[in-house]
């Protein structure tokens, strides 16, 4: 009788355990989540300021339609890629749109006009806002990834998180080895 009751201790430890460890995982999961949410959050703002960053360029700079094509054109394929909910693609694509940017910055310096105009910096500060907010995001998402990843990679949690089929996310990381060149700025 007692071996029966031996038996049965261990077994509701065992259960407590593994649904101590389950809460903990979905705990985890559901933060990678939220963080993901709040990437999206912020890449929705971009996508909305951008139309209206290009269309005020526009008006100042006609003849440089390649630079705002490639803007438009980087956008949508972000926005494509974010509708796949690929963090890989999503990386990339959110990538090269940051770069697509930096050549409209770089034209306000050949255009006097257009650096005062009021419309056009109030642009310029909320997108760059935006993309600050964007890069705390990411840091946020992927610290929480790491979190997750960690409890699902060590002994004993991954057996019972193969087990509970919970698996490794992707970080939002930068794929281009240009990007993560050092910057040489020089006066």
């Amino acid at each position: 009788m007692n071996g029966l009751y031996i038996a049965l201790g261990i077994i509701v430890i065992i259960a407590i355990a593994v649904i101590a460890l389950y809460n903990g995982l979905i705990k985890l999961k559901n933060r990678v989540d939220e963080a993901w949410s709040d990437i999206d959050v912020q890449l929705k703002r971009r996508y909305d300021l951008i139309p209206n960053l290009v269309e005020t360029v526009k008006g100042y700079a006609a003849h440089e339609k390649e630079t705002l094509e490639k803007v438009i054109t980087a956008r949508n394929a972000a926005m494509s890629a974010h509708s796949a909910g690929d963090a890989k693609a999503q990386g990339e694509a959110e990538n090269a749109l940051s770069g697509t940017l930096k050549s409209i910055f770089a034209l306000a310096e050949n255009y006097p006009d257009l650096k005062a105009n009021q419309n056009f910096l109030e642009l310029q500060r909320e997108l760059s806002d935006t993309e600050n907010k964007i890069q705390a995001a990411r840091r946020f998402y992927n610290g929480n990834v790491r979190d997750f990843n960690t409890k699902i990679q060590t002994f004993p949690n991954n057996i019972i998180a193969g087990w509970l089929k919970f698996s490794e996310r992707k970080f939002f990381e930068i794929e281009d080895e240009v990007e993560k060149q050092k910057v040489d700025v020089k006066f």
